[in-house]
């Protein structure tokens, strides 16, 4: 055979391959409002940067039928690109290939693109869509994904590993993705459930759709289990663009800097705060009147609402931000809003990512069924995930910091490296009204005017502890700010900490309250 013949045979082969699972399975992938896997990886990546590996690799399953049935790729597209010129690994499941089924070739090709964005010290982005386990490989399915498993948790605070659902990710498939750092799902599209309804039925004799089950709302409203929530497939391409411009490559680089640019002119950080201590606001707009260009990335914004997390910049350098929101339940931690900012700790921590917490909160949200689901332990989470951090931790008081909400949102107590607090921040055990219930009770109930007298030792104790100078004096706070003043101590503080180092105890790793 010539080389030219050789050279067509190629690209026979290669045309055939690239087709899919064939134009009627491509057309019925296209009229659900999905892209092809291809498709997906071309959009999601810079023009003409993606190269494609293990093309030809083919399943060696030989029971069922098998030996007559050809599956092109295996089901499963794995490669290299750049996303605005940051490299990247991706994988993206093939659903018009025998609905994406993981048998152990597809396993394979996913467990080398994973050990190779390992090795490289690049990003892992894996798109799911897939029917979930080939039933004819039987447990060679199941061993294929516990080898994924296994490399997610051995990349976990290595490289970012970033899930894209776009399509069903159901039964033991739903794991790969709970490993990983970012979860993208898109309405309407995205399915990610344990038991499916059919089951459902079966076992409970419950009636639910796959929809209300575990569709993109659900798992960004309720589970949590989402990060990020798009409305279209173009929109959550473009929700992955912007997040890798602000995460490392991962664990020995610092995020990429970006040309430090002042806030947007609108968000005047002095008429944010009400000078009410009850009246809310938002403290996104903080956030904004602070940081560069006023541009911030909210992860997990439509779960556990009572707490933001984000990325942004100053001066140019990513930083992770977490702040109290007392638009939402006065900004209260509670079991959901504990494991939000835990997580999101552990991630800043694990890539150098410094943090800066803006705080006004009134404590922990009381009441029998936070109690009983949990809140000790999982309030637990974010004094220990605060405690172990080792990056740069920068805290601001803006208002209230009661109880153990003051201690748990990065106190001088767990470690912050500098606390800055505004002249109207309250720092107290408990707030005015419930303390001079307690301190004074005898004198207000043996008083001829109870009323009278506990308005005036609300008053008394609201001298004495609604201001920020007590902590001041002993140390807890090292600058009583102005809120004008907050930008440039923040991009100071970034500044000096930028060489941090800490040691701590020899140790394998710590037990966190999991």
């Amino acid at each position: 055979m010539s080389l030219g013949q050789k050279i067509n045979d190629f690209l026979l082969r290669t045309r055939s391959v690239m087709q899919g699972g064939g134009e009627k399975a491509v057309q019925k992938q296209q009229a659900q409002g999905k892209l092809t896997a291809r498709d997906r990886v071309a959009t999601l990546c810079d023009d003409g940067s993606f190269h494609e590996y293990d093309l030809f690799v083919e399943h060696n399953c030989h029971d069922f039928g098998m030996d007559a049935k050809k599956l092109p790729g295996d089901g499963v597209v794995t490669g290299t690109g750049t996303i605005q010129g940051f490299p990247v690994c991706v994988f993206a499941q093939d659903f018009t290939v025998a609905g994406g089924s993981l048998g152990l070739a597809h396993a394979r090709k996913i467990t080398k693109i994973m050990d190779h964005a390992l090795r490289m010290g690049v990003p892992l982005i894996g798109i799911n869509d897939s029917g979930g386990a080939r039933i004819q490989e039987g447990v060679n399915s199941l061993a294929g994904y516990g080898e994924i498993f296994y490399r997610n948790t051995l990349a976990s605070g290595v490289i970012p590993q970033i899930s894209v659902i776009l399509g069903p990710c159901a039964g033991g498939a739903v794991y790969s993705p709970a490993l990983t750092d970012f979860v993208f799902v898109v309405d309407k599209i995205s399915k990610m459930f344990i038991t499916g309804p059919e089951v459902i039925k079966t076992v409970l004799g419950e009636e639910i759709s796959m929809e209300d089950l575990g569709g993109a709302r659900v798992q960004s409203e309720i589970s949590g289990n989402a990060h990020f929530y798009a409305t279209s497939e173009q929109e959550c391409f473009e929700q992955i663009n912007r997040l890798v411009t602000f995460i490392p490559w991962n664990n020995r680089k610092r995020s990429e800097p970006f040309p430090p640019r002042p806030p947007r002119p609108e968000y005047r950080i002095e008429s944010i705060v009400p000078d009410e201590p009850r009246k809310p606001y938002d403290v996104r707009d903080v956030v904004k009147a602070v940081c560069d260009d006023s541009d911030f990335l909210e992860i997990q914004e439509h779960w556990a609402r009572n707490i933001v997390i984000g990325f942004a910049r100053l001066e140019g350098k990513t930083i992770g931000v977490v702040g109290n929101q007392p638009a939402y339940l006065a900004g209260v931690l509670d079991v959901d809003a504990s494991d939000k900012a835990a997580r999101f700790i552990r991630f800043c921590d694990a890539f150098e990512i410094p943090l800066i917490s803006f705080v006004d909160l009134p404590g922990y949200l009381p009441g029998v069924d936070q109690e009983h689901a949990g809140v000790i332990r999982h309030g637990a989470k974010i004094l220990y995930a605060y405690s172990e951090a080792t990056v740069p931790k920068i805290t601001v008081i803006l208002r209230k910091a009661y109880g153990g909400g003051y201690i748990a949102m990065c106190s001088r107590h767990l470690g912050a490296d500098f606390v800055f607090a505004w002249p109207c921040a309250e720092i107290a055990v408990m707030g005015p009204e419930g303390a001079a219930n307690i301190i004074f009770r005898k004198e207000i109930s043996s008083a001829e005017d109870p009323e009278a007298t506990r308005q005036e030792k609300i008053k008394e104790y609201q001298d004495k502890f609604a201001n920020p100078y007590i902590a001041a004096r002993d140390g807890h706070i090292d600058a009583v700010i102005e809120p004008e003043e907050t930008r440039e101590f923040l991009v100071h503080a970034i500044h000096v900490s930028h060489s941090k180092s800490e040691s701590r105890p020899e140790r394998k790793h710590g037990i966190p309250p999991f």
